[in-house]
């Protein structure tokens, strides 16, 4: 089994538009047309079994539609029942913006909604990751047993200040020992040599999106290594990078048969059994 732990789609109707917009302040080109049926026929081509979506508020008006188009999803493509046999093609988080007039009520309805996790993105939300108000959330989310997915690192469409740098995670990850934290591209992209003074080794999860010819191989491997193979979960951020490449890289890498199984499979069970329980998961 393979699970993409970190990707994107959007509303049909507003797909293009923000594809296109995106595709001009990243100078990336989308490998999909950023739908939902974009992403799952991108799946069946790299061998993918189960896409992770992560949705960005970014501003606190948008958290009823986001989350309404995001719960649409997990309504679509899970069974619903306790008899959940096959782990669902697609799973979405919820959303949440630092600057909710009432973080916790927000919280406890994604809870209800059975959202398993939160996505934060500190650059499109602007505001720096070490705030309080993050603080806050992460300690809640936490409590209720919530996966928090934080983008790390520069964004490659947003202009500087860095809004989550590795000393941002630390203290963050020191400050509220969240267990179920997730720093995206390798806890922070292109601050890699930062990440390995502060962030390897750490209790945190490191998501492997976005890297493929961003870093190099010797210093990612260095980083899984001393990281930790049960911590690191494979990841593409489609549609900013193709999925069939990136299962292809990973696979033809010289990590171990069994460190590829953890990174491809076993660690994003572990984090998701609240509700897909993996001993019901069929291989």
């Amino acid at each position: 089994m393979i699970i993409d732990f970190h990707t994107h789609v959007f509303p049909d109707k507003m797909a293009a538009g923000t594809i296109a917009e995106l595709e001009k302040a990243a100078g990336v080109k989308a490998a999909t047309n950023g739908c939902v049926n974009g992403l799952l026929t991108s799946m069946e081509q790299a061998g993918i079994d189960c896409s992770v979506i992560m949705p960005v508020v970014t501003a606190p008006r948008q958290f009823s539609g986001i989350n309404r188009f995001a719960h649409s999803i997990n309504e679509a493509y899970e069974n619903g029942d306790s008899t959940q046999t096959k782990m669902p093609q697609l799973i979405s988080f919820g959303g949440i913006h630092p600057e909710s007039d009432d973080y916790k009520a927000q919280l406890e309805e994604l809870y209800r909604m059975g959202f398993i996790g939160i996505k934060l993105h500190p650059d499109y939300q602007g505001v720096f990751f070490d705030d309080i108000r993050y603080k806050r959330i992460v300690s809640y989310a936490s409590e209720l047993d919530m996966i928090i997915l934080v983008h790390a690192g520069i964004d490659i469409g947003l202009p500087k200040p860095i809004h989550c740098t590795p000393d941002m995670a630390a203290e963050v990850l020191k400050e509220t020992q969240a267990p179920k934290l997730v720093l995206a591209h390798m806890g922070g992209w292109q601050q890699w040599d930062r990440v390995e003074e502060l962030l390897i080794g750490s209790d945190a999860y490191l998501d492997m999106a976005f890297t493929q010819s961003y870093i190099e191989e010797t210093q990612l491997y260095r980083m899984i290594q001393n990281h930790g193979t049960d911590k690191i979960l494979f990841a593409t951020d489609s549609p900013w990078s193709n999925q069939k490449a990136m299962v292809e890289w990973l696979q033809g890498s010289s990590l171990p048969a069994e460190a590829k199984k953890q990174i491809f499979e076993e660690n994003a069970c572990r984090l998701l059994w609240k509700r897909y329980d993996k001993k019901r998961i069929n291989k």
